[in-house]
């Protein structure tokens, strides 16, 4: 699809990915609804977006929540072709650590958001894409999932986030094959170390350490780096059923 044409919902789009994106997709003339529990910073980052642009708040938790976002937002938007979900949390965790086992809630969570949060956007907005009318190529819509090299290089910590973002790359290709008979796409993205607010809280002597792990660039990865390859993915019809890695070429260590 042309990017003029996109009209698009995007998780955790108040900030770092998703905001790249929602800037990215709305500077070439697409229309973008960004969804998000941050309500304060979501609506200052619509004001900077212009007409082209709403904030909604929602819980992706929740399917009730975000069936509802969606539909509103496809109201406004005259319609719904791309869901992004940008939405995840990375709440670090032994399975034994020094203060015991590690909580089930904690590790429930952190599913829940990720990836049953995922799946609540990809279920809510392929309910409204397939009755899209499909263009020379039969396509009808776009989900992009938003993975990470954590679901194939794990660290020690990261028992939840890596469960969570491998189930996010595994949801892909049946998905992909399952929706193909309505035109839907479907395409993850495994970022490696961005500059996101996820690695904001690092002391700065940490992020620049993190940072000459990635062989080239050496550098934390650029938000609008992701939201480049979101822009591409919409226009290259035969991206589909993959995830792709965004990780200047870093393989993650044991810690």
């Amino acid at each position: 699809m042309n990017l003029d044409q996109v009209k698009a919902v995007i998780t955790g789009g108040a900030s770092g990915l998703g905001l790249a994106t929602a800037r990215r997709l709305a500077a070439a003339g697409g229309k973008v609804t960004l969804l998000d529990v941050q309500d304060e910073v979501g609506k200052r980052a619509v004001e900077t977006l212009g007409n082209a642009a709403r904030y909604g708040s929602c819980d992706v938790t929740s399917e009730s929540a975000v069936e509802t976002c969606v539909r509103q937002a496809a109201d406004w938007m005259g319609g719904l072709n791309v869901a992004v979900s940008c939405a995840g949390v990375a709440t670090p965790g032994k399975l034994l650590g020094r203060d015991g086992a590690l909580s089930s809630a904690v590790f429930t969570r952190v599913l829940a958001i990720n990836t049953v949060g995922t799946f609540h956007v990809d279920r809510a907005a392929a309910l409204l894409m397939q009755a899209n009318a499909p263009d020379a190529d039969g396509e009808r819509g776009l989900l992009v999932h938003t993975a990470s090299v954590a679901a194939y290089e794990g660290q020690i910590g990261q028992v939840a986030y890596s469960a969570s973002k491998a189930a996010s790359v595994g949801m892909v290709l049946p998905l992909a094959r399952e929706l193909a008979r309505f035109g839907i796409r479907v395409v993850g993205i495994a970022p490696g170390l961005f500059a996101t607010p996820m690695l904001a809280g690092l002391p700065q002597e940490a992020q620049d350490s993190l940072a000459t792990q990635v062989p080239f660039p050496a550098r934390l990865g650029r938000p609008e780096e992701y939201a480049e390859l979101v822009a591409t993915i919409c226009t290259n019809r035969m991206l589909n059923g993959t995830t792709i890695r965004l990780d200047g070429a870093i393989r993650m260590a044991p810690r």
